[in-house]
């Protein structure tokens, strides 16, 4: 079976890797010459939109799916009725406009954070003064790893948020004082039969993730499923989803959702029975879905902008190594690190020296 992903990244790489083992072969389609899932896959260079590039991906292929929420919309139309498509195009096109996101959470009692939309520089100071400060102002569409917003914390930080984004549609969200940062990460089969895996507490640093805990029988595991479970009946949804969740006063608020395999659930690689990347591919050619039983107790690391050397890392205990083949720079997610312990205890003492690995002074 040929599986065709749109976009080339990481998560693209990281689901061939998992799919050879089941006799799987990857098409990919991404306009960067040097995709980093090049290396394992045919490489189809050219534009996400690209006509003649999409139908060169399908042709042969016996799945299509893609691998990050920026693909157009238009090119999954392109392919709808031609080759089979999941995660549904009408998850990415939810997931793609924080409104239509919202108001989605909204008819399904999803709790979110207090929002408006904005669409005038009058509107973002009516926003505020309903919604009240401090606040974020995003940007509706294309947002990814903290790009496309900023936070609010005066009135005085109301004209230069709108010389930042006026230029696009918005929307102004309340900040929460959240106490934790949680997933869930789901994955449905064509067959409608749904799994989970356990939540991992998150850390980010500017809107990028830093670190994702397993906490094997967490208080919020529960809730945090019975939303993910209304997003999935509802979008009837193949594959992996995602949805991101703040924990305040013992309760949940959604943030946002991803229709895709996802950073926080990148440790199931080593320490879930099953990979968040197998099951993936699982649901979408129909195979049964694997389990999602933690491994001991579980941490990872994301290695940002820097690669540390791959001896250095693999010197902690119980801990793998993740390259993406990619070059370093800023800002860019470039591996990560998994942890897999007995104890808290040396998952916390292996973990500290990861970080310190990882962020290096």
């Amino acid at each position: 079976m040929i599986i065709g992903i749109l976009g080339g990244g990481q998560l693209a790489r990281m689901m061939a890797l998992a799919g050879y083992p089941l006799g799987l072969r990857f098409r990919v389609l991404d306009p960067a010459p040097d995709a980093c899932t090049g290396h394992l896959a045919e490489h189809i260079q050219a534009e996400f939109d690209d006509p003649a590039a999409l139908r060169k991906l399908a042709r042969g292929c016996d799945v299509v799916t893609y691998e990050f929420e920026n693909v157009p919309a238009g090119a999954l139309e392109q392919l709808e009725g031609t080759v089979p498509l999941y995660p549904p195009p009408a998850a990415l096109r939810y997931s793609q406009d924080r409104l239509r996101e919202k108001e989605l959470f909204g008819r399904l009692d999803i709790p979110t954070p207090n929002h408006k939309p904005v669409d005038s520089r009058d509107g973002l100071e009516a926003a505020v003064a309903e919604v009240g400060l401090p606040g974020v102002l995003k940007t509706r569409r294309l947002g990814y790893d903290g790009k496309g917003q900023t936070v609010l914390r005066k009135n005085a930080d109301l004209d230069p948020a709108w010389e930042q984004l006026g230029a696009h549609a918005l929307i102004y969200e309340a900040l929460i004082p959240f106490e934790r940062e949680l997933s869930i990460i789901a994955v449905r089969g064509r067959n409608g039969k749904s799994a989970y895996y356990p939540v991992p507490e998150n850390s980010h640093c500017n809107g990028i993730l830093r670190e994702s805990r397993v906490c094997p029988g967490d208080p919020m595991q529960q809730p945090a499923e019975e939303y993910a479970q209304r997003l999935l009946d509802e979008l009837n949804y193949v594959g992996v989803l995602t949805l991101e969740l703040f924990q305040l006063n013992g309760q949940l608020l959604a943030n946002e959702f991803a229709p895709r395999v996802h950073n926080s659930g990148h440790w199931s690689i080593e320490g879930a029975e099953t990979s968040q990347f197998e099951n993936h591919l699982r649901a979408l050619m129909g195979l049964p879905l694997g389990k999602t039983t933690p491994l001991g107790h579980i941490a990872m690391v994301n290695f940002i902008g820097h690669l540390p050397g791959t001896a250095e890392v693999l010197a902690c205990a119980g801990t793998h190594f993740h390259g993406y083949g990619k070059p370093e720079r800023a800002g860019r997610k470039v591996g990560h690190g998994t942890i897999r312990a007995s104890t808290v205890e040396k998952l916390q003492t292996e973990l500290e020296r990861l970080k310190k690995l990882a962020m290096p002074e």
